[in-house]
């Protein structure tokens, strides 16, 4: 572990290089004007973990073949960590470097993860805790401005052209991908998520609200 000097990187436009950071389930992430697919490092190793955690219930307390069995397991995970770091640390250092100012929802990660089912494994192998904590960590590194919007803002239901409330809410509308709005509008759920969110995160910043 070292110590070094934020070096603030040239600045962009403002309005031009700004953008919404949308985290979810189905993509990872939605920016402006591109998507981040959701790498599932824990979902495509399942079953091998599946297998080795099957053997190591097998093996007899103490012996050889237990501490082995143990040893792959435990390999496995620390494979499936490493990957999942260094997707967050190249994702969010593109961020950086393409965005003067970045926009991300405050999720209450801690209660999405403690849903059941296969909702609550993929909130866990998402990491998107990880992945805020280390895209703020790098805009104050080199100077980008970064705003948390209030979970309580309604990116989601909020209709990005008239402002009528008119989206799907709740979890069980999760499925509801496109919609319409009153206004004529048809909206990509998550696209109209982040167009709402820099536009909140642009209130923020200008009125001083923010928190960087």
């Amino acid at each position: 572990m070292v110590e070094v000097e934020g070096k603030p990187l040239p600045e962009l436009d403002p309005v031009e290089a700004d953008t919404g950071i949308d985290l979810g389930l189905s993509s990872y992430a939605v920016l402006r004007g591109r998507k981040i697919a959701s790498p599932k490092f824990f979902r495509r190793q399942e079953k091998k973990l599946k297998r080795a955690q099957r053997k190591l219930s097998h093996c007899r307390r103490g012996s050889k073949n237990r501490h082995k069995a143990k040893q792959a397991v435990a390999r496995l995970h620390a494979r499936i960590a490493d990957q999942r770091r260094d997707f967050i640390e190249q994702e969010t250092t593109r961020i950086v470097r393409e965005s003067q100012a970045v926009y991300v929802e405050d999720l209450n990660v801690k209660a999405m993860g403690t849903r059941r089912g296969r909702l609550g494994k993929s909130v866990h192998d998402q990491s998107l805790g990880m992945f805020t904590r280390t895209l703020e960590a790098k805009c104050a590194r080199y100077g980008r401005g970064f705003v948390k919007v209030s979970r309580w803002f309604p990116s989601t239901q909020l209709c990005s052209r008239c402002g009528a409330l008119s989206g799907p809410k709740g979890p069980a509308r999760l499925c509801v991908r496109t919609w319409r709005c009153g206004c004529g509008v048809v909206h990509d759920r998550d696209e109209n998520a982040e167009a709402n969110l820099r536009a909140e995160g642009r209130r923020l910043l200008a009125a001083g609200s923010a928190e960087r």
